[in-house]
């Protein structure tokens, strides 16, 4: 299976509305929300119980997703917090609409 071709995601996890949050990427957003809820994927999300999925975005391909991740990750705090309450503003955990 070519991963380029299925795309990527960037997403974030947060704890609470406003609070702490974790930005990364993956082919397969699923299988990853999956891990940090479970406490077996980062060890950060882990640490700091973040466990809802306040923020998604697909992007074209896997090499896309990586280069957005990084440039998120660079944001002022206030604006990741605009970039969320764009589509999300209650920080509702937007796992289980995914999956559906």
């Amino acid at each position: 299976m070519d991963r380029e071709r299925q795309g990527g995601w960037i997403y974030i996890m947060a704890d609470r509305y406003r609070g702490t949050m974790y930005l990364g990427s993956t082919a397969d957003l699923a299988f990853r929300v999956s891990q940090h809820r479970s406490g077996e994927g980062a060890k950060f999300c882990a640490e700091y119980g973040l466990t809802r999925l306040v923020w998604m975005e697909l992007l074209p391909t896997m090499q896309e997703a990586m280069d957005q991740e990084k440039r998120v990750k660079r944001w002022r705090r206030e604006w990741k917090f605009a970039l969320i309450e764009k589509c999300n503003p209650d920080w509702r955990d937007l796992f289980d609409d995914m999956l559906n």
